[in-house]
């Protein structure tokens, strides 16, 4: 029989404030090119970064019917290695410290974190988070 878990919405809810729990105060939201790694435990070998945002103090409030809205996302400029525009690809949420704990999609719809206009980012750029939620699963 095929899997089939299904989680109550106080467990979603307790899932996804992990993450706040977890990432800590002021975590970083680093934007990349190229292939996504396994997980975040997987180290970045040729990927670029092509910018890194300050997340607030507090990562998101507490999560509501099994989603956490995470709290304003400071402006960041692209990075040297974003040359005159290169496609993002992929994120990555560590701690203030540079733990990583989240990798996800980027793109500008249909990806975990959708970027407003174009998924390309330029060197100077400045880059902008609008709105980001985290939806859990099942």
């Amino acid at each position: 029989m095929a899997t089939n878990l299904k989680y109550s919405a106080v467990l979603k809810n307790a899932q996804l404030n992990a993450i706040s729990t977890t990432v800590g105060t002021s975590a970083l939201l680093n934007i990349y090119s190229g292939t996504q790694p396994t997980n975040p435990d997987t180290a970045i070998t040729s990927q670029v970064l092509l910018a890194t945002l300050a997340c607030s103090a507090t990562f998101a409030p507490s999560a509501s019917g099994g989603v956490l809205t995470v709290n304003a996302v400071s402006n960041g400029t692209g990075t040297a290695g974003a040359g005159a525009g290169t496609t993002a690809t992929w994120f990555r949420v560590t701690t203030s410290g540079g733990t990583a704990h989240m990798d996800g999609s980027v793109g500008t719809s249909g990806c975990d974190l959708n970027l407003t206009g174009s998924a390309s980012i330029a060197t100077g750029q400045t880059v902008s988070v609008t709105s980001w939620t985290i939806s859990s699963g099942n």
